[in-house]
């Protein structure tokens, strides 16, 4: 899209179709539209009909990603969920490994997703989920994403936080192992995606690093509340602004090849 730059994509997460109405009218500042049902949990999913109205909400050419959920190890009741997420018109797939305590089983997980999804819709984005806090509810831990995604084949491996309580992604996985995960995910032909109260202030370290996607929502909402807070496109097209100056200024920076 004319002014983005690609190497920075931004995912703007509203919850529900009214919110969405707002995403449209930013629509030329943002790249992806996140379905989600946040009083479900960090990566709660919504209602099929709600993706559908979202999808239908925004620019043809805007992908609408969804979440699955923070799922349990049941991989039938997961790769289910997700091939109704993609048959309600979501393109980008994103599954959270919250009940999954080993890589084997989130690998099971995420292969039985791609299965599930690709059969129905070969085009289609899927991101394997994990949580920078996974110390505080025992799941895998955030630095083996990158290789489950892989292992599964999956597209992109993704870090939020599943916790909602005022810390922050870089408050569990700094930006030196923040780095390291993008690292590795580029390394396995990934795309790297973080999330989790992304502010900012979080800009130059996300762009310094190479991440591909930054997920907010909080960020771009009256306040800076996810919860109370509204998403408002002015908001929106001043926080794409800060994150393409810093796109700018790193690539700047970056020593020619």
């Amino acid at each position: 899209m004319e002014g983005k730059d690609p190497t920075l994509l931004l995912l703007i997460s509203p919850d529900g179709v009214e919110e969405a109405l707002e995403c449209a009218k930013a629509a030329q500042h943002l790249d992806i539209v996140d379905v989600k049902k946040p009083d479900e949990g960090s990566l709660g999913a919504n209602y099929p009909w709600v993706i559908r109205e979202i999808r239908a909400a925004v620019p043809a050419d805007t992908p609408v990603s969804a979440t699955v959920g923070d799922v349990p190890y049941k991989p039938g009741t997961v790769a289910q969920a997700a091939l109704g997420a993609a048959v309600s018109g979501a393109t980008y797939i994103k599954v959270g490994l919250y009940g999954c305590t080993t890589p084997e089983q989130a690998v099971e997980v995420m292969r039985g997703v791609v299965r599930a999804v690709k059969d129905f819709r070969p085009d289609a984005f899927v991101v394997a989920s994990g949580y920078a806090d996974a110390h505080r509810i025992g799941c895998v831990n955030p630095l083996a994403l990158p290789d489950i995604a892989r292992r599964s084949g999956s597209d992109a491996a993704m870090l939020d936080t599943a916790v909602k309580d005022g810390t922050r992604l870089f408050d569990h996985v700094p930006p030196p192992l923040c780095a390291d995960f993008v690292r590795q995910a580029h390394e396995a032909g990934l795309l790297a995606a973080l999330a989790g109260s992304v502010k900012s202030g979080d800009l130059a370290e996300l762009a310094r690093m190479g991440t591909d996607i930054v997920g907010v929502r909080g960020a771009v909402c009256e306040g800076g509340d996810r919860t109370s807070g509204r998403i408002r496109p002015h908001l929106v097209a001043a926080f794409r602004a800060e994150m393409d100056q810093h796109v700018r200024a790193h690539t700047a920076a970056a020593p020619a090849n």
